[in-house]
């Protein structure tokens, strides 16, 4: 039986794990509000919630601005109702040595990827706040808590992120407001931001192994909207590197170092004359997946674990209670 329908909004829904999440919420009746710059790749995943049993409202903005973002919800609410469910997830990043990376290059990755979050995140509060309730969810990334090479402006928006939830968390917490808010950390994924991200790599860009399935990452952004959670990992990786950099952070360094460059790139060489995202929308209708799918994985068994934990808390309570009086029992005899 499904739940009543709810209102939920994602940022950067036209392509990659937005659009996956999108579908994800759709297959619960939702109304979703979907929220990109290209019209035609938000017009086909209008289509595609529709498809799977969703309501859509598709609204053309840029998350670096912040009255585009105020407008989108006030159109979205205008259609569908009170939002209960805010998902700030666009991005957009530079493939580059640091040096490599002009001023304005770093200020517009910063301005989508950072500041994006901080405009959706205060468009919902101005809306759920007054109501005391409705949930926020905040794509995050192990490179909130660990940068890489090559990904500079990604590392420091998604560690700007972090910093920017602590703050809010406390300030919900001294508030006593019920507005939940929750930041995914995610594993590299199979999106198509490999081929429209910038980039001056000499070759073509690829996510650092293991790699999820969009499906994978929506699945825990739907789990963590419903759950409340300070932060949800995702992934074995993730919970590697961010253990990883809190036991070793030179260390860390020094792999990275070495194998940091070689598992960032493929054997193909990149194109400097391809469209890239950092500016203006990239043309094409591009989906959900990227082109990794047959090195992708479909599951996770951390995350597996993460959802069932209250069921494996009681099972290892009903076992450990079991072998305490068997143990008793065999002691008495």
């Amino acid at each position: 039986m499904r739940r009543p329908a709810r209102v939920v909004v994602i940022t950067g829904a036209s392509a990659g794990v937005g659009r996956a999440t999108a579908v994800a919420f759709a297959r619960e009746g939702a109304h979703i509000g979907l929220i990109a710059r290209g019209r035609e790749r938000l017009d086909a995943a209008k289509r595609e919630v529709e498809a799977a049993g969703g309501r859509a409202v598709a609204v053309s903005a840029d998350v670096a601005r912040a009255e585009e973002i105020d407008a989108a919800a006030v159109e979205i609410e205008k259609a569908f109702g009170p939002i209960d469910i805010w998902i700030n997830n666009a991005m957009t990043s530079v493939f580059a040595p640091v040096t490599a990376i002009t001023a304005d290059e770093f200020k517009r990755v910063m301005e989508v990827t950072f500041l994006g979050y901080v405009h959706g995140t205060q468009a919902a509060l101005r809306r759920m706040l007054p109501r005391d309730s409705g949930a926020i969810v905040q794509v995050g990334s192990a490179l909130a808590y660990r940068g890489i090479p090559l990904q500079a402006p990604y590392c420091a928006a998604k560690h700007a992120i972090q910093g920017f939830c602590d703050s809010l968390w406390s300030e919900l917490l001294h508030d006593g407001s019920h507005v939940q808010m929750t930041m995914v950390q995610m594993p590299a994924i199979n999106t198509p931001q490999f081929d429209w991200v910038r980039s001056r790599l000499p070759h073509k860009a690829q996510p650092v192994p293991p790699i999820y399935q969009p499906e994978v990452a929506a699945d825990a952004i739907v789990w963590a909207a419903d759950h409340g959670d300070r932060e949800v990992w995702l992934g074995g990786s993730v919970v590697e590197a961010i253990l990883a950099d809190r036991v070793a952070p030179r260390l860390l360094d020094r792999v990275l170092a070495s194998r940091g460059y070689s598992t960032q790139e493929t054997s193909e060489p990149e194109d400097p004359e391809r469209p890239d995202n950092l500016f203006v929308a990239a043309p094409g209708n591009y989906g959900a997946h990227g082109r990794f799918d047959t090195a992708a994985r479909r599951s996770s068994v951390q995350f597996w674990l993460v959802r069932h934990r209250q069921a494996l808390a009681v099972a290892a309570g009903i076992g450990m209670a079991v072998f305490l009086a068997w143990g008793r029992r065999n002691v008495l005899t």
